[in-house]
């Protein structure tokens, strides 16, 4: 071969993302002539694979070009859908989970009241007295002879009291009757077939959930890394973080985004029906509690909002950052996250179920008092029964849960016992059915403790199966322990 020869046979097209011939070097082209290899080689060609159908990985493209506005867009969506999705799917275990721990299960719920209907022979008594006197010129204000039901108390309205949260005939039509779930899953199927909440009810709230999370997400670390560079040396190397890092940054995410957990917390709580619901949206909802309840100062600086958001945003990190060591101290001395992986896996999987038992109370009583109006603002029509007087902070709040409510749920309505007329008697007709004892529904029917954990059962159930997936999966993040606060 001359020099002068062509070299159309050596190009290859730079488009194609596979080579099947190799190319060989100028200098050997020259001297040799091209020898056909005895099988096809493989070979990836110089330009980078194409991304996915969602362009993810924008680092992939050449640093020197510059970044891609098209492609960061696509990223930028990309991560939009994917965090909005996975909110989704979890929306509907937090939406019962909140409505559990903000429903108010009164102690004298289920309890019979004897004057609600007349028994049989107050009936006869009616029927009897009914021929002898002529109520229709009756006294509306005299006191009913014997035998006659007593007056029902009305309202400056003419509307019948409220006596008791059991009764039908006074429920609001918005409210799902009181005890009717005893856990999350049962409050979420409670919700879908209720008339007035509905399936889609499930996802109330879940922009603003949306939202916060990806605020938080986003923000939490550059807070962090902002409080490392202002309060840390530079000379010093951590091995770990020191705990008031995250512990502060997470403390300061907390206090910033507060208003939007509140007004998540007000959507979720309200009545899903367009008849009865407080806010048409989160705007909405955020505007009129500026304007009616203080303000700002009134939203960030109230006690009953300030407190509690202080609390439940501090705590959580104390305690995952404490309780692992803590637990691998006792399992052994030597156990640690780098030498011990498993071990140190399950330290970390019961303090995170130990921390429920610590943090979830506190939660409890944020969600209570942030279903509070405050100011001029009037009360919300919760799709849940809510506690009609108010609570005066987070130690009132916790005396009151604990003295006042009850924690066997669901309620079971205790037999009644009826009075048979003479006649029925003679001709035995039924038979007494005895009222149910108090003692037989156990120690759960005289504390409240029982609301203060509401939804333990599925945060324990998440743990372990984050726990799994971290085992089976290898867990080669370095920092994956901190990614979940």
């Amino acid at each position: 071969m001359t020099s002068s020869a062509s070299l159309r046979g050596l190009y290859s097209d730079p488009s194609s993302a596979w080579s099947f011939v190799q190319s060989l070097p100028a200098a050997a082209t020259n001297s040799t002539p091209a020898q056909s290899p005895s099988a096809p080689a493989y070979q990836w060609s110089s330009r980078p694979s194409h991304n996915s159908i969602f362009d993810l990985s924008p680092e992939l493209a050449d640093p020197s070009d510059g970044i891609d506005p098209i492609n960061l867009l696509k990223t930028l969506a990309a991560s939009a859908i994917l965090q909005y999705s996975s909110s989704a799917i979890a929306m509907p275990w937090e939406v019962g989970k909140l409505l559990l721990q903000v429903q108010w299960v009164p102690r004298d719920a289920g309890e019979h009241d004897t004057s609600e209907l007349p028994d049989d022979d107050e009936d006869d008594a009616l029927s009897e007295s009914s021929n002898d006197n002529d109520s229709y010129f009756a006294d509306p204000n005299a006191t009913p002879p014997a035998g006659f039901p007593p007056l029902r108390q009305t309202d400056d309205q003419g509307y019948i009291v409220r006596r008791s949260v059991m009764e039908a005939s006074t429920r609001p039509e918005y409210i799902i009757p009181v005890g009717s779930a005893n856990g999350v899953w049962g409050m979420m199927r409670r919700v879908g077939r209720f008339r007035g909440e509905g399936w889609l009810a499930l996802w109330k709230g879940l922009l603003t959930s949306c939202i916060t999370e990806v605020l938080t997400s986003t923000f939490q670390p550059m807070i962090r890394g902002l409080l490392q560079a202002l309060l840390l040396p530079t000379n010093v190397v951590f091995n770990h973080p020191p705990m008031f890092l995250p512990v502060l940054s997470h403390l300061i995410m907390g206090f910033i985004f507060s208003p939007l957990d509140l007004v998540r917390t007000r959507l979720i709580a309200q009545s899903f029906s367009s008849r009865h619901c407080t806010y048409t949206g989160p705007i909405d909802a955020l505007s009129r509690i500026l304007r009616e309840e203080g303000g700002l100062k009134g939203i960030y600086l109230h006690p009953h909002l300030l407190i509690p958001t202080l609390i439940d945003s501090a705590l959580p990190p104390i305690v995952s950052f404490v309780l692992p060591g803590l637990l691998a101290s006792y399992i052994g001395a030597n156990i640690s996250e780098d030498a011990n992986p498993i071990a140190w896996g399950f330290a970390e999987l019961a303090g995170s179920c130990l921390g429920l038992l610590i943090t979830l109370p506190f939660e409890t009583v944020r969600r209570r008092l942030q279903v509070q109006a405050r100011g001029t603002a009037k009360p919300i029509k919760g799709c849940v029964e809510l506690r009609p007087a108010p609570y005066n902070g987070v130690v009132d709040a916790f005396w009151h849960i604990l003295t006042e409510e009850r924690s066997d749920l669901p309620i079971s309505t205790p037999n009644r016992k009826r009075r048979m007329s003479k006649g029925k008697e003679r001709a035995g007709v039924g038979e007494e059915r005895p009222v149910q004892d108090d003692e037989e529904q156990g120690w759960m029917r005289s504390t409240g403790i029982g609301q203060l954990y509401r939804g333990l059962g599925m945060r324990l159930g998440a743990s372990v199966i984050m726990f799994a997936l971290a085992l089976f999966s290898g867990g080669d993040e370095a920092d994956g322990g901190w990614a979940e606060l």
